[in-house]
């Protein structure tokens, strides 16, 4: 599937900052995850956080992306300790552009939500490299892999 991202694409992250791709100078990795809070949102964003140090090492920043709140996202933030910004998508503008949208089965119920997604982009937003669907153990290790070929 080939990408078509709107070059101005702004929206608020934690800490003040504001996330857009047209200012993104060097390779980027944004993971895309459901909640704040829930199990493997907050085994991913660990593993991000622990991984941190590397991606940093390679060039990269990492950005993580949910439709919480910015509220939601700092305390979330503050208790894993992360040491990148979180996106606040609450309209769905990153999620629709990126086409992580995906209707899921929850306790025998269908619901709307973000399809767990991780996409490496260049200079000025182009996708480098995306996983789909993923599966936490042992995807940020592939990721970082992948971002140490750059």
């Amino acid at each position: 599937m080939s990408l078509t991202l709107p070059a101005q694409l702004s929206l608020p992250a934690t800490s003040g900052h504001t996330f857009s791709l047209s200012d993104s100078a060097k390779p980027l990795v944004l993971y895309f995850y459901p909640k704040d809070n829930t199990p493997g949102c907050t085994t991913e964003s660990m593993d991000f956080r622990d991984a941190y140090a590397d991606f940093v090492a390679a060039g990269c920043q990492v950005w993580g992306l949910s439709r919480d709140s910015i509220k939601s996202h700092e305390n979330f933030k503050a208790k894993l300790s992360l040491p990148f910004d979180l996106i606040s998508d609450p309209d769905e503008i990153a999620c629709a552009a990126f086409g992580v949208m995906k209707l899921k089965n929850m306790y025998g119920k269908q619901v709307r939500g973000i399809e767990r997604s991780t996409f490496v982009l260049g200079e000025g937003g182009s996708v480098l490299r995306e996983w789909r669907g993923v599966k936490v153990p042992s995807h940020v290790a592939e990721v970082l892999a992948f971002v140490n070929t750059l």
